[in-house]
């Protein structure tokens, strides 16, 4: 019984596979002109032809550049052209058509163009749009927008202010020494640090550190976890040229803390650290404020 059944499916899934060949052929005959048009547009482009371009146009034809002026005519058009390719002597342009809808007489294209200085050293991108009319064979430019289309910063990106932090780090008082080490995850994406306190030569804390970005809040965000089994997060704010660190804290014994700490730095070799509002459990805490300080490098490095 299942044979029949299986069968059909396939006769079936075959039927409507033939049947879209006719509609697909179609589809392609009506937006090859516009995408021979495209080619033209690009040919012209990378040969710096600012008046083929502008030709394609219609006499009354727009461009809109990516700040919102509108360019109208080929005239101003041509003008525009012959300035950027003085400007960007060699420039390549490389397009990707995304769709084209032929709606009657008017056909919408959409994609995104990339293009590349003659040295290859900067590249830029926009989404576009074009409107297109027919005028008997051919399907000048009506109007052609360009759209920033700048990718979205990484976490890596967001984090380079930070970048500042990656290396060793230590401050010594007469309390305890601090070592301090950053670096950056294999991914790129978090800044991982490594606290080491010690206290006459005995280790007292360790501490793992993890600064990321919070998508969600719009904020740069660490998480410190203590040897203890105590833990803390951090909701980082840049201001001016420090960072201020509004950080809760869960202590092994589950009381909590609070506090706020200002990280500033000094020069590329130290920055200034400051506790203030610290609170654990019920009492307030000493405000503090120490340096850290790049330690020298060993004799022979």
């Amino acid at each position: 019984m299942r044979q029949p059944i299986i069968q059909r499916l396939l006769l079936a899934i075959l039927m409507l596979g033939l049947a879209a060949v006719p509609a697909m052929a179609q589809d392609n005959a009506e937006t090859a002109p516009i995408r021979a048009a495209d080619e033209q547009f690009v040919k012209a482009f990378n040969a710096g032809k600012a008046d083929e371009i502008a030709a394609m146009f219609l006499a009354k034809g727009e461009l809109i550049d990516e700040e919102g002026n509108v360019h109208q005519g080929q005239v101003a058009i041509k003008d525009l052209l012959t300035k950027f390719f003085a400007k960007f002597p060699g420039v390549k342009l490389t397009v990707e058509v995304e769709s084209i809808r032929v709606l009657g007489p008017v056909a919408i294209e959409e994609g995104t163009r990339y293009t590349t200085t003659k040295d290859g050293a900067d590249q830029s991108q926009v989404r576009y749009i074009a409107v297109r009319t027919k005028v008997g064979n051919a399907w000048p430019i009506v109007s052609l927008q360009d759209m920033s289309d700048d990718p979205e910063p990484t976490p890596n990106d967001h984090l380079q202010v930070l970048a500042w932090l990656v290396g060793d780090w230590a401050n010594e008082s007469p309390d305890a020494a601090v070592k301090i080490s950053y670096r950056w995850s294999e991914d790129k994406n978090f800044l991982l640090g490594d606290f080491n306190i010690t206290r006459g030569g005995s280790v007292v804390m360790k501490s793992t550190q993890r600064i990321g970005w919070d998508p969600l809040a719009g904020k740069v965000r660490s998480w410190m976890f203590d040897s203890d089994g105590g833990y803390a997060d951090g909701n980082w704010t840049q201001v001016d040229d420090a960072w201020v660190i509004k950080s809760s804290a869960v202590m092994p014994d589950g009381q909590t803390g609070s506090a706020t700490v200002t990280m500033k730095p000094k020069d590329k070799n130290s920055f200034t650290m400051k506790g203030t509002e610290r609170i654990v459990g019920d009492g307030r805490e000493d405000d503090f404020e120490v340096t850290v300080v790049r330690p020298a490098p060993a004799p022979g490095k």
